[in-house]
């Protein structure tokens, strides 16, 4: 996969870090465009420097090559086609709540070992905290918000001042502003 710019985001990467290649999910939750892709894909690289003899899988459930995986089952049959069982395997995967009980697939491929997990999420569901209800604390949920206002001058390449202050004020760090 050929990973976008992305311009990072320290603050997450060091919540995200500690947990990584640990017996734990990371679901990175947040409302849409805050920035929870971008934050894989910085994973993504992070990763395969740290542990380039991992096997990486990407699955972004808005894109069209993913639409056959619907649920529990087309997942698990789409990573035992895709995996390679001599490696350990990291698992990125964006927009989870559209695979129907996705849950129940990501609880058996933990319980197998030797998968690092990492999802993004962005429904009511996943937002209104029953999480804890579908992974039963199997996992680590790392809240992603908006562009702090250092973040948005980085962002948009803008200098501090008054009229960057007023324009981050009026549209929120939205990345869609230039």
């Amino acid at each position: 996969m050929n990973i976008p710019k992305y311009i990072e985001r320290p603050v997450y990467m060091d919540r995200i870090m500690p947990y990584a290649r640990k017996d734990i999910m990371k679901i990175l939750v947040g409302q849409r465009r805050v920035g929870k892709s971008y934050l894989l894909f910085q994973l993504m690289d992070r990763l395969s420097v740290l542990h380039p003899e991992d096997q990486q899988i990407y699955i972004n459930k808005e894109l069209h090559e993913f639409a056959d995986i619907r649920n529990a089952q087309d997942l698990l049959k789409y990573l035992a086609s895709r995996r390679d069982p001599a490696r350990r395997l990291a698992l990125f995967i964006d927009e989870v709540q559209d695979i129907d009980q996705f849950e129940t697939a990501l609880r058996s491929l933990q319980a197998g070992g030797g998968i690092d997990i990492f999802a993004t999420g962005s429904n009511a569901k996943l937002l209104s905290g029953e999480l804890a209800t579908y992974l039963s604390g199997r996992y680590v949920e790392i809240k992603v918000y908006g562009l702090t206002y250092n973040e948005f001058l980085t962002f948009h390449r803008l200098e501090q001042g008054l009229d960057s202050l007023q324009t981050y004020l009026k549209f929120g760090g939205l990345p869609y502003l230039k």
